[in-house]
C-alpha cells in the first residue's frame, strides 16, 4: 500500500507531498500552463507552483471555476500570480484558439503541465468525432503541446532556463488493449472497452513524452519531456460515470487512496526540482524514476513514432 512506501534515490517517496518535494525551490520568473486545474491534483499543482512564485495560467473549460480557483488560492497565497484562460481539450478549435491567444499575448512559457483528463466514461465522441478518452487525455494535449512548442523553445533560449513538459499518465497504461493502441478502431463503438480505452490514452501519454523527448534532444533544444504516474487518487476525473459508483470510490478513497497533496507531488517534483534537470524521456512514479514500472509497449520506440505520426494526421 502506498502509505508504507520507502524513499527512493531522490530522497522522496509516495508519502511525500507536493510542498515537501519542492521545499526551498525558487520559481520566480517561470511561467506555467496547467490543464485540468480546477480540481484534484491539477488544483494542488497550481497552488504549489504559485506558492513558489511561478506565474500559473490555469487552462479551464469553465471560466467561472477558474475564477473560483484563483480566489481560493489568493486567500492563502496573496502574492500568487494566477490567470485563467478558456480551453476545451475535446475541441481542436478551442485548443487552436487558446494557443493563438496565448502566443499572441507575448507570454513566455517555461512549464507545460498536461494534467487534464477523463476516465472510463461510456462510449462518447469528442466535438471532433474522436473517442473521448483518446481525444482529451492524449490528442488534445498532443495538439496543445505542438502549438505551444515554438514559444517554449524561444523562452528556453531567451531565459537560458530549461523548459519542462510533464504528461500526467498513469500505471493504468498497463491495461491498454493488447496491441497497445487500436489505430484502426479508435472510434469503433463495438470494439470499445472503457477500461482498455483509458489505459490506451495513458499509454499514448507516455509514448508522446518519449517521442517528444527524442525529437527535442535531436534538435538540441533545452526542453525536457517526461511522463508521471500520480498514484491512486479519487478525483472528479470519473465525473462521467454513475454517481453511485463514483461515490463508492471516493468513500473508499478516504482510507486507501492518496490525497491531492500526495498525488500532485510527482508532477511538481518533475516540473521544478533541480534533480530532474537534463532528465528527459523518463516515466516517474512516487517522486522517482520508475525503473521497470512501465510495460514493454510503453518503451517501444517504433510504437511511439507511430503514435506521433497518427496524432499528427488526426490534428491536421
Amino acid at each position: 500500500m502506498w502509505i508504507f512506501g520507502r524513499k527512493g534515490t531522490s530522497g522522496f517517496s509516495c508519502c511525500s507531498t507536493a510542498e515537501e518535494v519542492t521545499k526551498g525551490i525558487n520559481g520566480f520568473g517561470l511561467t506555467a500552463i496547467v490543464t485540468g486545474a480546477t480540481s484534484g491534483i491539477g488544483m494542488e499543482t497550481t497552488r504549489v507552483l504559485a506558492l513558489h512564485g511561478v506565474h500559473v495560467i490555469v487552462a479551464v473549460r469553465n471560466m467561472e471555476n477558474g475564477k473560483k480557483i484563483k480566489e481560493n488560492i489568493l486567500k492563502s497565497i496573496p502574492n500568487a500570480k494566477i490567470d485563467f484562460m478558456d480551453l476545451n481539450l475535446s475541441s481542436m478549435e478551442s485548443i487552436r484558439k487558446f494557443a493563438k491567444e496565448y502566443n499572441s499575448a507575448g507570454h513566455p512559457l517555461n512549464l507545460l503541465i498536461n494534467n487534464a483528463g477523463v476516465m472510463i466514461p461510456s462510449f462518447t465522441l469528442s466535438q471532433d468525432k474522436i473517442e473521448l478518452q483518446f481525444a482529451v487525455n492524449h490528442l488534445g494535449h498532443f495538439l496543445l503541446t505542438n502549438l505551444l512548442l515554438e514559444n517554449m523553445k524561444n523562452t528556453a533560449k531567451n531565459s537560458k532556463k530549461e523548459g519542462r513538459i510533464v504528461n500526467v499518465a498513469s500505471a493504468a497504461h498497463d491495461f491498454a488493449y493488447s496491441q497497445g493502441i487500436i489505430f484502426d478502431k479508435i472510434n469503433d463503438k463495438e470494439s470499445y472497452n472503457k477500461f482498455h480505452a483509458y489505459g490506451q490514452s495513458k499509454l499514448a501519454n507516455i509514448l508522446h513524452a518519449n517521442e517528444l523527448a527524442k525529437r527535442l534532444k535531436e534538435e538540441g533544444v533545452n526542453i525536457s519531456a517526461n511522463s508521471v504516474h500520480p498514484g491512486p487518487i479519487a478525483t472528479n476525473i470519473m465525473r462521467y460515470n454513475n454517481p453511485y459508483f463514483t461515490g463508492i470510490v471516493n468513500w473508499i478513497g478516504r482510507y486507501v487512496l492518496k490525497n491531492f497533496e500526495h498525488g500532485a507531488s510527482t508532477t511538481c517534483y518533475v516540473a521544478l526540482h533541480p534533480q530532474v534537470k537534463g532528465v528527459s524521456g523518463e516515466y516517474f512514479s512516487d517522486n522517482n524514476i520508475a525503473i521497470n514500472k512501465t510495460t514493454s509497449l510503453a518503451k517501444d520506440s517504433d510504437l511511439a513514432k507511430k503514435v506521433w505520426e497518427f496524432s499528427l494526421d488526426l490534428t491536421k
